[in-house]
């Protein structure tokens, strides 16, 4: 009996408040999708950190005496500098790629620019030592050690290359939590204002209900479904919003550079991840406010 008095006075209060019920459904789908899309973008920085950091090397590009006399690091001083690499903490591994097999590289990455591998081949590529770290906090100690080592002539790295990408996407998620926060404000005044409106329509109807025993939370619970019921339908429409997003809107801009590896691709595991953060924290953040609102204002 109780339980089908609650149903009908949730939908009762629903049918009678549409378009204001309608209004805090959207507004809420709309918050929590651009929440969602900053979570996204964490997730795809926190990713594209991983990707590259198990990447990420140290290339130490030797001199020109080594590049041409040395071609197997047999001699000195590349046979010590090579072993001492290989020796310091913090390192997997280190490969020597001498003048051929970067040329051989060159050529296989350029394969479809001719003029750029016939360019390449008459500047003489110099031989390197590329050192893979355990992580690249490692990149400015093991700079320090062999950077003026005999033989060495210059120092790349890929750090700054993730630094930027990163920043990026710093970027898109503070301004995604932005949105989020002034979509947040407004759903949550979309929702103060329902549970008014709400009370005041049935003002009457709660008073006789006191009158004859009911109890303040048993009045006020209707209330508060209707609002939770609006942000569960909300929840669920900012997540119908980001699966779509992702084949129309993430794959389409980001797929050539997650088809070339430059990206790792967006999942159907980092939607669910998002989707199970945004759907409760909406349901939770819509209840308490209705429940703050009903006993700041509605004192029958």
């Amino acid at each position: 009996m109780r339980a089908n008095f609650l149903f009908s006075e949730v939908l009762t209060g629903l049918r009678r408040n549409v378009t204001m019920t309608v209004a805090m459904i959207l507004t809420t789908a709309v918050s929590l999708a651009m929440l969602g899309g900053g979570l996204l973008s964490v997730r795809m920085a926190d990713k594209t950190e991983q990707y590259f950091t198990s990447r990420l090397e140290v290339r130490f590009f030797l001199d020109d005496v080594i590049s041409e006399t040395d071609p197997d690091c047999a001699a000195e001083p590349c046979r010590t500098l090579l072993a001492d690499m290989k020796k310091a903490p913090g390192v997997v591994s280190v490969q020597f790629v001498n003048r051929a097999a970067a040329l051989d590289e060159v050529k296989e990455l350029f394969e479809d620019q001719p003029e750029t591998v016939q360019y390449l081949s008459e500047t003489r590529l110099p031989a390197s030592m590329r050192v893979k770290m355990t992580d690249g906090d490692q990149y400015e100690r093991i700079y320090n050690t062999f950077h003026d080592s005999p033989g060495v002539k210059l120092v790349a790295n890929d750090r700054e290359f993730v630094d930027r990408l990163l920043r990026l996407f710093d970027g898109l998620r503070n301004a995604a939590f932005g949105l989020a926060v002034v979509m947040a404000v407004a759903a949550l005044l979309l929702i103060a204002n329902m549970m008014q409106i709400a009370a005041f329509t049935r003002r009457t109807e709660v008073s006789i209900m006191r009158l004859v025993g009911a109890t303040r939370w048993y009045t006020q619970l209707p209330f508060l479904m209707e609002a939770v019921v609006s942000a569960l339908a909300g929840s669920l429409l900012a997540i119908v919003g980001l699966l779509i997003a992702k084949p129309l809107v993430i794959d389409r801009a980001l797929g050539p550079l997650f088809d070339s590896n430059v990206f790792p691709r967006i999942t159907g595991d980092d939607i669910a991840t998002v989707a199970l953060t945004i759907a409760p924290l909406g349901i939770v953040v819509a209840a308490i406010t209705a429940y703050a609102t009903l006993r700041y204002y509605v004192r029958e």
